[in-house]
C-alpha cells in the first residue's frame, strides 16, 4: 500500500513532502491505512491558495514584521512545514486510536490552522484584558537596532544570548559600553521571546561595532553569555534528522495500569485518551510538545517547582495567569515538585511509574546529575517513551553554547533562509524553532508509541531546536518589485504570483499597462484595501488582506471555526478525524 495523497485540486507541495518524510521514518507500515489530507484553508472562511496568502491573512507577516515596524513575508514554507507535522502527528494517533478499538481512517489539517498554532502565544497576549503592544518597534529604532542583532567591526553579524541580568550587564561592560544604556536594553532584550520586537539603545550596537569578534567571543567567554557568527548560506552544516529513537533493550508492555482503562475511552476526536504524559519543561519547545499530546487527548501532568512556574506572572494575564503561558499549559494538571531534594525526585519516579511519556527541555547533564535520566526512569517504568527536548543535540559537541531560538536560527542557515536573497541574513524574532521544535518532539514521541505497541519496548527520543530548524525546505530567490507587499490606505495586500505581469496589476488599479513600480505603489496607496479587492480579482490577480491586528483576527467571525476565544483566543485542535 502507498501513502494516501491529499485530495486532488488541494495540492499543498511542501505541507505534503513534509508529512511524507516523516511518516516515512516512523518505520510503521500501517500509517499507509490512513488516509491523510492537507488543504489551505481549512475551517476558515477566507479564500487561501498558497503559503504567502496564509502568512498574511493568518498573522505570520504580522508577526515576523514586527521588529520592522510592518508586515514582511518569512521567504520559507513556514506554515506549510508546519502543516506536514500535524498530518504525520494526525495519523499516528490515529494509529494509536485504532489499536485501541476506535474506528479511525482519516485525518484532515490545514495550512492555516498551522500558520494560527504557530501564533498561539502571540495571539493568546494579544486578546488578554492586560497591555500587550502590537506596535512595533519604537518610531527610529529599526534594522539590526530593532531585531537584537549585532555587527562587529570586522563585519560579523552575530546573536547574543546572555540568559539573565548579570551575564548582559557583564558582557557589556566588558566591552566597554555604556552602563545606563546597557540596563535600559535587559528589558527589551529579554521580552524579545514574547514581543517579536527588541528595540536596543542605539549605543549598544555602537558598541559592538567598535569591536572584533574575538573580542565579543572574549567578552561572552568571561561573563557566560553565549554568542554565534549569523550563517550566510542558508543550508543547514550539519545533517540532522528530526529526531532518533534508542529502543531500551527489555520489553516493558505496550500500556500501563492507568492506560488499560482509558483505552476504551479513546475515540476519533482524542485518539490518545489514557495516555498519560509526564512533563518538566518551561518557555516554548517542551510546552508545545505536551501541548499537542494533550490536545490529541492525552492526560498531561506538568511538574513545576513550588509555588508556580515563574512564567505564569509575565504580562498579560488573562484570568490568575499569564496568557502566553495559558496558550501552551491550560488544561494540563499540574504538580508542584522540588526534584533537587530526594524527596522530590522519588516524587518524579513515582509519577513516572503511572505513564507513557515523560517530557523534558532540560539544559544538556541536568537529568544525569538529579538521577532522572532514561536509565534512571525505565528502572520505574520500563515500558517509558522518554522524550528529551534540547536545543543542539549531539551538533556542537558534549558542550554547546545555550540553545536557544535565535542561535539556532543564526547557526542552522535559517536565519538566512527567512530574508529574501537581498537582505543580509537575521534570525526572525518570532520564535520559529521554539514552536517547530516543541512539534517534531511530539511527533517523535507518537512514532515511539508506535513502536512500542510493536515491540512492545520503550525507547529515547532526542529531538532539538536545531534538528527541527532543519527540517524547514530553505533556498533564496531575489523576489521582483510585485513580489513584495503592497501599501494602501490603510493597510497592506499580499498578491499572487499573477502580480509578478505587471500589466496585470496596472490594469487592476486603473493604470496603463505599461506603469512601473513606483506608479504602481502610489496609486495604490490612494485607496483602502477594501477598494481594490474586486478590480484585482477581475484582472486575475488574487490578493490577500493582510493581518496587521491579531486581536482583530480573533473577532473576525471568518476565523470563528478555528478559534476557541474566552480570557483568550486559543486555536482549537488543529486536526479532523473520521
Amino acid at each position: 500500500m502507498t501513502l494516501c495523497a491529499p485530495r486532488a485540486g488541494a495540492a499543498t507541495p511542501v505541507a505534503t513532502r513534509v508529512a511524507a518524510h516523516l511518516l516515512a521514518l516512523v518505520d510503521e507500515p500501517a500509517t499507509a491505512t490512513v488516509r491523510w489530507d492537507i488543504d489551505w484553508q481549512g475551517p476558515l472562511l477566507v479564500p487561501l491558495a498558497d503559503e504567502r496568502a496564509v502568512q498574511a491573512a493568518c498573522g505570520i507577516m504580522h508577526v515576523h514584521g514586527r521588529a520592522a515596524g510592518h508586515p514582511v513575508p518569512l521567504a520559507v514554507d513556514y506554515a506549510s512545514t508546519v502543516a506536514g507535522v500535524l498530518a504525520a502527528q494526525g495519523v499516528c494517533a490515529a494509529l494509536l486510536a485504532r489499536a485501541a478499538g476506535a474506528d479511525v481512517r482519516q485525518v484532515r489539517t490545514s495550512v492555516s490552522q498551522a500558520a494560527l498554532l504557530a501564533l498561539a502565544q502571540y495571539l493568546a497576549a494579544a486578546t488578554a484584558d492586560g497591555d500587550d503592544p502590537e506596535d512595533g518597534s519604537p518610531a527610529g529604532i529599526t534594522g539590526t537596532e530593532a531585531e537584537g542583532l549585532f555587527v562587529s567591526a570586522d563585519g560579523v553579524r552575530f546573536e547574543l544570548e546572555a540568559l539573565d541580568a548579570d551575564r548582559w550587564l557583564d558582557f557589556w561592560q566588558r566591552l566597554g559600553a555604556d552602563r545606563a544604556e546597557t540596563g535600559c536594553g535587559w528589558r527589551p532584550f529579554q521580552q524579545r521571546f514574547a514581543t517579536a520586537t527588541c528595540p536596543l539603545p542605539p549605543g549598544l550596537a555602537a558598541t559592538a561595532r567598535r569591536a572584533t569578534f574575538a573580542a565579543v567571543r572574549a567578552a561572552a567567554d568571561r561573563s557566560g553569555a553565549a554568542v554565534l557568527p549569523v550563517r550566510d548560506d542558508p543550508l543547514p552544516p550539519t545533517a540532522t534528522p528530526p529526531w532518533t529513537l534508542t529502543p531500551f533493550p527489555e520489553p516493558g508492555g505496550t500500556t500501563s495500569g492507568r492506560t488499560r482503562t482509558g483505552d476504551a475511552l479513546r475515540t476519533a476526536g482524542a485518539p490518545l485518551a489514557g495516555l498519560r504524559v509526564v512533563e518538566s519543561a518551561r518557555r516554548v519547545q517542551g510546552p508545545m510538545a505536551g501541548h499537542i499530546l494533550r490536545l490529541l487527548g492525552a492526560d498531561v501532568v506538568r511538574i513545576e517547582p513550588p509555588g508556580g512556574d515563574p512564567m505564569r506572572g509575565i504580562p498579560p494575564v488573562a484570568g490568575a495567569c499569564s496568557a502566553r503561558f495559558s496558550a501552551l499549559n491550560a488544561g494540563k494538571t499540574v504538580q508542584e515538585i522540588d526534584f533537587t531534594t530526594p524527596a522530590g525526585r522519588r516524587a518524579v519516579r513515582e509519577l513516572v511509574a503511572g505513564a507513557d511519556v515523560f517530557l523534558h527541555n532540560w539544559a544538556p547533564g541536568k537529568a544525569a546529575r538529579l538521577g532522572l535520566d532514561a536509565e534512571d526512569l525505565r528502572a520505574a517504568r520500563p515500558g517509558l517513551v522518554y522524550a528529551w527536548a534540547s536545543g543542539w543535540g549531539d551538533v556542537l559537541g558534549p558542550a554547546p553554547p545555550v540553545g536557544t531560538d535565535y542561535l539556532v536560527q543564526a547557526h542552522s542557515g535559517l536565519a538566512a533562509a527567512v530574508r529574501p536573497a537581498h537582505e543580509a541574513p537575521a534570525p526572525s524574532l518570532m520564535t520559529l524553532t521554539d514552536v517547530l521544535g516543541g512539534l517534531v518532539c511530539a511527533q517523535g514521541i507518537l512514532a515511539a508509541l508506535l513502536a512500542r505497541l510493536r515491540t512492545g519496548r520503550g525507547g529515547r527520543v532526542d529531538s532539538s531546536l536545531y534538528s527541527a530548524a532543519a527540517l524547514v525546505p530553505r533556498g533564496r530567490r531575489r523576489p521582483a518589485a510585485t513580489d513584495r507587499l503592497l501599501r494602501t490606505r490603510d493597510g497592506y495586500l499580499s498578491l499572487g504570483p499573477q502580480a509578478r505581469e505587471p500589466h496585470r496589476l496596472a490594469r487592476a488599479l486603473g493604470l496603463g499597462t505599461r506603469a512601473g513600480a513606483e506608479v504602481i505603489a502610489a496609486r495604490a496607496r490612494t485607496l483602502p484595501t477594501a477598494a481594490w479587492l474586486p478590480g484585482l480579482a477581475a484582472a486575475g490577480v488574487p490578493a490577500t488582506p493582510v493581518c496587521t491586528s491579531l486581536a482583530d483576527l480573533a473577532r473576525d467571525p471568518r476565523f470563528a471555526p478555528a478559534l476557541a476565544v474566552g480570557e483568550y483566543a486559543a486555536p482549537l485542535a488543529p486536526w479532523e478525524f473520521s
